[in-house]
């Protein structure tokens, strides 16, 4: 029997990022969890991806700090040998008019939006070059589309995701690496939204023509093809989950 690979997801915790983590572990992935703040919740997903078949490390950690990359990735590497799939799902997206935004708002958001992807990407790349195969999905999202009135840090960040993607795709494809990228639509939480108000829920559904918002466990279903063997011809993509076009 062939071992098992090895995926780290970074905002593992909960919502997109625990249904990748569950999803992987199904498909019989060692899964590391990642998250800034709740371990709770990562210690959750964790132990029922274990539950799954999964040998589990849980990694708290702001992936918007270099230093806390390298460390994720280092710990990562160091149990399990090597990162294997790496997928780049945590991000801040906060709200707020453009000429009200401070500079360390805007930098953070850079940081963790798109920075993180960079430096773990970085810190991951040379064991899956060494293996002769690897896996990279960043997660875009409508804002990497469409601009976003409130959102333009969240903007430019997620648009500099999908570029990132593209160029990675064409430089790591000849060593048998994919990396690609996911823009979700409007998506459910795990919990019920309580900061948006029902007039906002319906007008985002009018939008989409499947007429609900999706799952977590429908944005990961794209991820598991994404890191499967069968998926292994999907190249510099930008994978859209959103029912069919919801701005």
């Amino acid at each position: 029997m062939a071992a098992r690979r090895t995926a780290l997801i970074t905002g593992g915790g909960r919502n997109i990022g625990r249904a990748c983590v569950l999803g992987l572990a199904e498909d019989g992935f060692n899964v590391v969890v990642n998250g800034s703040s709740d371990r709770a919740a990562c210690e959750s997903v964790a132990k029922e991806a274990g539950k799954l078949g999964a040998e589990t490390l849980v990694i708290m950690g702001d992936v918007g700090k270099p230093e806390d990359c390298q460390r994720i990735a280092d710990e990562s590497i160091r149990k399990f040998g090597a990162v294997d799939a790496l997928l780049n799902n945590a991000a801040l997206r906060p709200s707020k008019p453009f000429l009200e935004m401070t500079e360390a708002e805007w930098r953070r958001v850079i940081s963790v939006d798109l920075d993180a992807a960079v430096w773990l990407s970085r810190a991951c790349l040379p064991g899956m070059v060494q293996k002769g195969w690897g896996r990279i999905v960043n997660f875009t999202g409508m804002n990497a589309i469409h601009g976003h009135a409130g959102r333009t840090p969240v903007s430019v960040a997620k648009h500099g995701v999908w570029g990132l993607t593209k160029a990675l795709a064409v430089e790591f494809g000849p060593k048998s690496i994919t990396v690609n990228a996911i823009s979700p639509g409007p998506i459910a939480p795990d919990s019920e939204e309580r900061n948006a108000s029902a007039q906002a829920r319906t007008q985002t559904v009018a939008r989409v023509p499947l007429g609900r918002t999706g799952k977590p466990v429908e944005v990961a279903a794209a991820a598991r093809l994404l890191v499967s063997e069968a998926g292994g011809y999907i190249n510099g993509q930008m994978i859209q989950v959103n029912g069919g076009g919801a701005t």
